[in-house]
């Protein structure tokens, strides 16, 4: 059902990671990543990430049935758009009527002939734009070959540009591929799921077994929560370390999902002991419906965390050629009204929804409008043993979303380059030599298309940001990180030198914008005890106000509290200026109001 993307060869570069949540990278295919980033040689030690009834019944009431008619406006220049099969493209499905844009489609008012092309293996999207941008090169107005466009996961976009661009850069800057749009976000289908206990103790999790698509986007997921928490992290998947998450490869999203339910076991080396061991799969990495595969086939697994909670990490992004974008800027920006405008009515229209499903399982040749339908939104099934999950869940982006996802819109920030980077030095941390760089976010990105359409038109709906109740009380524990965040002698002013921990910080909560954030502000022991009570709240203060007036949009009323603790929560002996100094700490805390 879902994206296939990522096929063995093909998920390469897609990932990134969150440079203090440092979790992880890579939407894409494994196999485009293992162009520059192979199966890990052994070389590389276990480490912290860096810091970052089913399936069901069919959804009730009556689906459209999508018949290919004849294309609608042939007339206009061919646009071929190579993607995954994705719920998050609704608009898009809306928007263009078939495989083709139809007769009366928006693509179709807009003036884009857009042709939807299903393609699973990233390796071949990279190939699809580099054979356009060379036919653009060779001055061809409107190439037959290629791709114009392609769309992959944000979180995995810093290695999937790398490898393209690398490629592309040698014909010339301006042929270069670039991120122009968004057509949705994967909002809780894209997850790691293990045991109820790594749930209540993300500690459990050390020495487990995980299996999945490395350096994959739901790869990242596990990261990005791995470093939260200051899990270790073992990058060989031929080894086993005791004190460290591990990994089982799998070809694809499906066979990760099968290894669990067969109980498929490994032999590895235990990096302790150097004894071979025999461990087998405790826990996977997946999106739908490989969830739905563990739930029904053999059940016993929650979801530790998704996208649901990690909800900016995982947006549906538009990648085209620069050169040809900036002569045919009409066509560009029709294709993006159109997905805007069809995803308004995604959000507002169950109708709407309804017709997008059945084009979806047109275009995508996979399950029935039914089951698009139902999975495009977060469900709560039991699965084989009558344990509480949820499956699925994705939503689309309108002009607003847009402009909040790339720091447009007054009060946000470029939560876009936020994940890129994040990702990306995850990818980089893991694998260094493997991964030495990724270009900077504002040279892989061309937002002049967005700013336009928001300029001329304005949203005509509000963006679809999380909301918080302000009496709301966390139930259920994300994450728990402290943080080297550094204040001035006896007061709650930041130092210079914590600049860049604040940037961490809050790129970091930017990712995860559907968790509730509690500030735990700690002090030593020195002075008086009331004093240093007072003291640890104003800092935890300081920095919710900072967050706050950086990021309005992202951290909105109710999102963020604060706990002082004073002295009382010591982690080091006092009687030493190394033990004071870590105890003077801020702690974060990222959870839930849903216990479930």
């Amino acid at each position: 059902m879902r994206r296939f993307r990522l096929t063995n060869t093909a998920k390469a570069f897609s990932a990134l990671v969150v440079a203090g949540v440092v979790s992880l990278t890579f939407y894409c295919n494994p196999g485009l990543l293992r162009k520059v980033a192979p199966s890990a040689s052994g070389t590389q030690q276990s480490n912290v990430p860096i810091v970052g009834a089913l399936p069901g019944e069919a959804a009730s009431g009556s689906f459209p049935t999508a018949v290919e008619g004849a294309p609608g406006c042939v007339d206009k220049p061919e646009v071929r758009f190579y993607h995954w099969a994705w719920n998050a493209q609704m608009g898009m499905m809306l928007a263009t009527g078939g495989k083709q844009a139809q007769k009366d489609s928006l693509m179709c008012k807009h003036g884009v002939n857009l042709v939807l092309v299903r393609e699973d293996n990233t390796d071949q999207m990279q190939n699809q734009l580099v054979t356009f941008a060379e036919g653009v090169k060779k001055g061809e107005s409107n190439p037959k070959d290629g791709g114009h466009f392609v769309a992959i996961m944000g979180d995995g976009s810093a290695q999937f540009l790398k490898g393209v661009d690398d490629r592309l850069g040698k014909l010339g800057p301006d042929y270069m591929a670039v991120v122009v749009g968004s057509a949705g976000y994967s909002r809780g289908e894209d997850k790691l799921m293990g045991p109820q206990t790594w749930r209540e103790n993300p500690q459990r999790a050390k020495g487990g077994v995980v299996a999945g698509v490395l350096r994959d986007g739901d790869w990242n997921i596990a990261l990005k929560w791995m470093g939260d928490n200051k899990i270790a992290n073992n990058p060989d998947e031929k080894t086993y370390d005791p004190d460290a998450v591990n990994w089982v490869n799998a070809p694809d999203y499906i066979d990760a999902a099968q290894k669990y339910v067969s109980g498929y076991c490994a032999e590895m080396k235990n990096v302790k002991t150097g004894k071979t061991e025999k461990h087998c799969v405790d826990a996977v990495v997946t999106w739908t419906p490989g969830d739905v595969t563990v739930a029904e086939q053999k059940g016993g697994l929650v979801s530790i965390v998704s996208t649901r909670e990690y909800r900016s990490q995982m947006p549906n992004v538009i990648i085209g050629n620069k050169k040809w974008m900036s002569t045919h800027r009409e066509i560009t920006k029709g294709m993006l009204s159109a997905i805007f405008e069809a995803g308004d009515r995604v959000k507002t229209d169950d109708g709407a929804l309804r017709q997008a499903a059945a084009v979806s399982a047109l275009v995508y040749k996979e399950r029935d409008a039914a089951y698009w339908y139902r999975y495009f939104k977060v469900q709560k099934e039991n699965d084989k043993q009558g344990v509480a999950v949820e499956l699925g869940g994705s939503s689309v982006n309108n002009l607003a979303d847009n402009a909040q996802l790339f720091g447009i819109a007054p009060g946000s920030v470029d939560a876009f380059g936020a994940t890129y980077t994040v990702f990306g030095n995850v990818v980089k941390a893991q694998y260094p030599e493997l991964v030495p760089s990724f270009y900077p976010a504002a040279q892989i990105t061309d937002l002049s298309y967005v700013k336009e359409l928001y300029g001329e038109q304005g949203p005509k709906t509000s963006a679809d940001n999380a909301s918080f109740a302000g009496d709301a009380k966390m139930k259920q524990v994300v994450s728990k990180k402290a943080w080297d965040i550094q204040f001035q002698t006896g007061s709650a002013t930041f130092t210079k030198d914590t600049a860049v921990q604040l940037d961490s910080l809050q790129n970091d909560l930017v990712v995860a914008s559907g968790t509730m954030v509690e500030i735990h502000g700690h002090t030593d022991a020195a002075g008086n005890a009331d004093a240093n009570m007072a003291l640890s709240e104003q800092r935890a203060f300081a920095v919710k106000k900072w967050l706050e007036s950086r990021a309005p949009a992202s951290f909105p009323e109710g999102r963020v509290k604060v706990v002082a603790h004073g002295q009382n929560e010591p982690v080091a002996p006092n009687g030493t200026a190394d033990g004071r100094a870590k105890n003077r700490r801020v702690v974060i805390v990222l959870g839930t109001s849903d216990s479930t």
